[in-house]
């Protein structure tokens, strides 16, 4: 992705921001607060690298707003992540945090490199770093980091680590997403997925749509797009087709998931799986199906093919993935898009179970963690598709409309300072 395109996610997460805010004739003065992010730090650092030399790295930490609770969101490494790409993501967890109705603000990290060119010697390096770094920003009770693309449970448990060096004990709670054996939860890895799952479920049921009927396709086949599609095939959905960033495979009668799973776990990539044939990414969001989950970057569905994409259902499982326009064509097609800030926020449901269950050194069964994960996501479906139908909007613009709502009046309530 170009840097054009990464300052586009910043502008369309507040052109979306602007036409929810020209719905609800918000005042000028809330406009210019909630268009702009709180804190934005940006820092540059060395690290050592194996064969002795020093590499600097530069990393980003930004917080949107905090007038519902401490800020949450994840870390990303990636090449081509920068600034705008962060604040846009910042903002979006704003939304999701309020649509589902816990008590955070939105905040977003992120280091530009390619963590799959590290040794995990340099990862570690790199990370304890980078958590230095942003640690003046970082803590339990005012900004909560977790695992995003390129990072996981073990990248989480050497930013725990770090924190609590520096503070002398341990803290679990300074991030979610860690390992079970310190303080993580059960349930977690597979929440975001989950919860993609448990969104189409309830499409499904609404539209009477029968899940052996059901045609899905997935692009991104990473830890939400796979699990997505391995707990969609349990429940009877027919995944015809899967992609990631080197390719994908698509097979009309059903891809055998079992099969497809034991192969990415050798193969590390989806593309060449020989039960189906190869497609490209761009040929997978163009595929005629009922539902389809782009899982990938933001971005990929744009005026430039939304006219071709034949979906009945778009389920978000990642941030930002329609862009407005995208979404204007598609409404008119018929589509119907379930926005990211509720189709994706199962993570963000089971960060913040963690979160609770280490605040309070009580931990939950994984059954638990998923009930109150399904309730949850349920209840605020159920709101949404409610609202959108009394005010005759989408479900976009239905979710920023309760999300928007609950934010001004935190704001409202809280004041300005001094």
């Amino acid at each position: 992705m170009t840097d054009a395109e990464m300052v586009d996610a910043f502008a369309m997460a507040v052109q979306q921001f602007d036409r929810v805010a020209d719905h609800l004739g918000l005042d000028d003065s809330l406009r210019q607060v909630l268009r702009t992010c709180k804190r934005e730090l940006t820092v540059h650092f060395p690290v050592k690298m194996d064969d002795g030399s020093t590499r600097v790295f530069t990393g980003y930490r930004v917080q949107h707003n905090l007038a519902r609770g401490p800020a949450k969101g994840g870390i990303r490494y990636h090449p081509a992540v920068t600034i705008n790409e962060v604040k846009a993501l910042s903002m979006w967890m704003t939304w999701k945090c309020a649509v589902v109705n816990i008590p955070y603000g939105g905040a977003k990290g992120g280091v530009a490199c390619d963590p799959s060119l590290l040794s995990r010697a340099e990862l570690e390096r790199l990370t304890r770093r980078y958590a230095t770094e942003i640690s003046v920003l970082m803590g339990p009770d005012s900004d909560v980091p977790a695992p995003d693309m390129g990072t996981d449970a073990q990248v989480m448990a050497w930013i725990m680590d770090t924190y609590s060096m520096h503070q002398g004990y341990s803290v679990p709670g300074v991030v979610t997403g860690k390992p079970v054996p310190i303080g993580g939860t059960a349930g977690r890895v597979e929440a975001t997925g989950r919860g993609c799952t448990i969104i189409a479920q309830a499409i499904s049921k609404q539209r009477d749509w029968q899940p052996q009927e059901t045609t899905v396709a997935i692009q991104g086949f990473g830890n939400v797009g796979s699990v997505t599609a391995q707990l969609m095939a349990k429940e009877g959905y027919r995944i015809i087709a899967v992609s990631d960033s080197k390719g994908g495979v698509y097979r009309q009668d059903g891809l055998d998931m079992e099969e497809l799973l034991s192969y990415k776990r050798e193969a590390k990539t989806a593309a060449g799986f020989k039960g189906g044939e190869t497609i490209t990414n761009a040929q997978l969001l163009e595929l005629p199906c009922h539902i389809l989950v782009p899982a990938a970057m933001e971005g990929q569905i744009t005026a430039q093919n939304a006219t071709r994409v034949q979906a009945q259902v778009i389920v978000e499982g990642a941030n930002g993935p329609t862009t407005p326009e995208a979404e204007a064509i598609l409404e008119d097609k018929g589509a119907l898009v379930v926005p990211d800030v509720l189709a994706n926020a199962g993570g963000l449901l089971v960060s913040y179970f963690e979160w609770v269950q280490d605040l309070q050194s009580f931990f939950w069964a994984e059954e638990e963690v998923n009930r109150r994960l399904e309730a949850t996501l349920s209840r605020s479906f159920a709101v949404v598709t409610d609202l959108a139908r009394r005010e005759k909007a989408n479900l976009r613009l239905a979710a920023y409309i309760l999300a928007l709502g609950r934010v001004k009046e935190a704001i409202l309530a809280r004041g300005i300072y001094p």
